[in-house]
């Protein structure tokens, strides 16, 4: 196997702690402790990205090689990796958890690959840092796999996200209380290596602004600017105008990431500040879930069934209340308020452009006419209509979307879309309305003048066929700790083209199956990893 070249900026630029040490403790004056993984019993490769491991210059004769596992499952380093976990705080469900940290993840390094790009390598499981309080620093097999599979599906689909290279299995058990009801087990740990260029987060600057270290918070914004924002770097010289252009970048990017999420479906569900990526990308993929049957309310996160604060509908308005936490954070290096609030507006205008272009694009309009929902002539009240009957109806979003472009639109019928409906009853609630609605569509598409073809086409390039819906990751999951992980390269290789109509690999399109319905790890999941 051949070593990566390193080039560590955020340890080499940024003050450490100055203790060593796994003891759990509260980190002042630094941006992360030095700690190494814990080494495990028997790490086994059980699945790999080829795309991740191109990225960083492997092929899969250096993954097939034993030290492989051996790296990434914890056991060993490679010359010039210097493992460290971040201190961050964080805005947990509304309510500022001060410092939190790299619990479980230990990040490796930084490589520079081939091409000059940098991506930073982090493992997570991989036992106990500074940050874990009460916990191990482990991750189970189940939590492993749902994150492997959705960070690289979740790229597949055209969404912004940390990548995942390998999945390695522990040949350790992992004690966890999966739903906090005092059953708790031994599962299978394992091991997942995320790779991003950055893993700095919202809660990154929250931590040293509730502490009032305000010089650390500045050092530590100008270091994310410099190396993850060049372009900024060298287009604004004036240090707080390219500290307020950065806020609005964070801001547009956050925007456009959430509109991709409404897109497929996505549910996050565990929105948290010490969650939220600074490059807008997906991260920390826990209790997250997708949407099968249409409903704006869901949320796939036990702890949350309660407030339904990150339900699927209410992401944008998260999102916001989150960069207004990060606006608060980072106001003590800025010292201007009417820049941050325009850029905390920009989000909401960015958000909605890029949320109608979506739309647009799924409905497979040519043109949008403008106006509000309670405007019938509009494509704003002729979606919102359509979300009501898709509500109502409980119908699958992701096979009524797909199965839109293949519409007779001579003769617009309710039973074009039969395999979508889980529930013939509220199928029959629905029908006359939404045929009534299909009609109108027809009508409305013939407007644009696109031929047929042309339409099916464009819409095929965003409504996904497959997608990691939560049964088909269990299913993977119960043949691994059944001693077959096989499943989890059979799952990936779908999703790895999900646009595409894959010939024999129809159950992985199919609406969730009944059984599925409320069996743990196919409907809701626990923050339990």
């Amino acid at each position: 196997m051949r070593d990566l070249r390193f080039d560590n900026r955020f340890v080499r630029e940024l003050p450490a702690d100055p203790e060593d040490g796994r003891h759990v403790r509260q980190v002042h004056g630094a941006c992360y402790s030095r700690v190494d993984p814990t080494p495990v019993r028997a790490p086994k490769l059980l699945a790999w990205s080829r795309e991740v491991a191109d990225l960083l210059g492997l092929d899969e004769a250096d993954v097939r090689d034993p030290r492989f596992a051996e790296v990434f499952g914890g056991n060993a380093l490679m010359p010039g990796m210097v493992p460290y976990a971040a201190c961050y705080g964080g805005h947990q469900f509304g309510n500022w958890a001060g410092q939190l940290g790299d619990g479980r993840a230990i990040t490796l390094g930084e490589t520079i690959n081939p091409q000059g790009q940098r991506w930073e390598l982090q493992l997570k499981g991989a036992g106990p840092t500074p940050y874990s309080r009460r916990a191990d620093g482990r991750a189970v097999l189940r939590s492993s796999i749902r994150e492997f599979i959705c960070s690289e599906a979740m790229h597949h689909l055209g969404v912004p996200t940390t990548r995942a290279l390998s999945l390695v299995a522990t040949g350790e058990p992992v004690i966890r209380d999966m739903f906090y009801d005092g059953n708790a087990r031994p599962e299978p740990g394992a091991i997942v290596c995320r790779v991003a260029p950055s893993f700095i987060r919202f809660g990154n600057f929250e931590i040293f602004a509730s502490r009032g270290e305000e010089p650390l918070l500045q050092q530590l914004i100008d270091f994310t600017i410099d190396r993850d924002f060049p372009e900024l770097a060298e287009a604004e010289p004036d240090p707080v105008q390219r500290r307020l252009r950065w806020f609005e970048d964070v801001c547009r990017r956050t925007a456009v990431l959430i509109a991709h999420w409404m897109r497929v479906g996505f549910v996050h569900g565990v929105m948290n500040t010490d969650n939220m990526s600074i490059l807008g990308l997906t991260i920390d993929y826990g209790p997250y879930g997708w949407i099968d049957n249409f409903d704006p309310d869901w949320t796939p996160n036990t702890t949350d069934a309660g407030g339904r604060r990150y339900r699927f509908g209410h992401q944008a308005r998260i999102a916001q209340w989150n960069l207004w936490q990060l606006a608060n954070a980072v106001y003590p290096v800025i010292q201007q308020v009417e820049p941050l609030e325009r850029a905390l507006a920009m989000y909401g205008e960015v958000f909605a452009a890029e949320d109608r272009r979506m739309t647009q694009q799924k409905l497979g309009l040519a043109t949008w006419r403008e106006g509000d929902e309670d405007d019938d002539a509009s494509d704003a009240a002729r979606v919102a209509r359509l979300h009501t009957l898709l509500r109502a109806g409980e119908v699958d979003m992701t096979l009524f979307f797909r199965q839109l472009s293949d519409l007779d639109l001579a003769q617009p019928s309710v039973s074009h879309f039969d395999t979508a409906f889980y529930d013939q009853a509220r199928r029959g609630d629905v029908a006359a309305e939404l045929e009534a609605w299909l009609k109108d569509y027809a009508a409305r598409i013939a407007q644009d003048g696109v031929p047929g073809a042309v339409r099916r086409e464009r819409m095929n390039a965003v409504n996904p066929l497959y997608v990691p819906r939560n049964y088909l990751a269990q299913e993977a999951i119960d043949r691994a700790e059944q001693g077959d992980p096989s499943g989890v390269s059979e799952l990936l290789e779908v999703l790895r083209r999900p646009y595409v109509e894959q010939p024999g690999r129809e159950t992985y399109a199919a609406r969730r199956p009944d059984w599925a319905r409320h069996k743990a790890g196919c409907s809701m999941l626990s923050c339990s990893s």
